[in-house]
């Protein structure tokens, strides 16, 4: 029997937007939005986001739609993680798990403001994007960086050794990575 590769791949990406323009002004960093997506189409991509495209003040768990939206003229870094098939479980029943109880979880924006400040704040069921990514994967024993998961951004995901770059551009996604 030949062991199958498991892979998951870490999206960051730069939609353009107003609030995306204004974290940028304190990261400095090109890419302010983190996912996890199960397969290398991107068809099936979870983060914690906004809820309504139209507002950035109503977020929670979200599945994107990396082809439409907000997302249709961004600008993209996919990266590759190879793991476990038992990590890949892990973080798949997470996700699942998350998913079913969409409506018991938040967006962490506090949190955001703990970022800025060096203080972890991580509210029960809720995470901003990058803490999102981060923690699934501590959960599962594939640490990214590290740091704790309330103080990971996006650009500590992108300096992670653990990823593999496999794409980076604007919207012209992969369809097989």
């Amino acid at each position: 029997m030949v062991d199958k590769e498991n892979h998951i791949y870490i999206v960051l990406s730069d939609t353009g937007t107003w609030f995306t323009k204004i974290i940028q002004l304190y990261t400095k960093a090109p890419l302010n939005h983190a996912s996890i997506a199960f397969d290398p189409e991107l068809n099936e991509v979870y983060s914690f986001g906004r809820k309504n495209p139209m507002n950035p003040f109503v977020g929670g768990f979200v599945k994107e739609d990396m082809r439409g939206g907000l997302f249709k003229d961004a600008t993209f870094a996919v990266y590759r993680c190879s793991m476990s098939e038992s990590q890949f479980l892990t973080i798949r029943n997470i996700v699942q798990h998350i998913e079913r109880e969409s409506h018991l979880y938040k967006y962490n924006l506090p949190g955001l403001l703990g970022v800025m400040m060096n203080i972890p704040v991580a509210p029960e069921r809720a995470y901003f994007c990058s803490q999102f990514v981060a923690s699934v994967f501590e959960q599962a024993g594939a640490r990214l960086v590290p740091k704790c998961a309330a103080l990971t951004t996006p650009s500590d995901l992108e300096r992670s050794g653990a990823l593999e770059l496999m794409f980076r551009g604007r919207s012209n996604l992969p369809v097989s990575a």
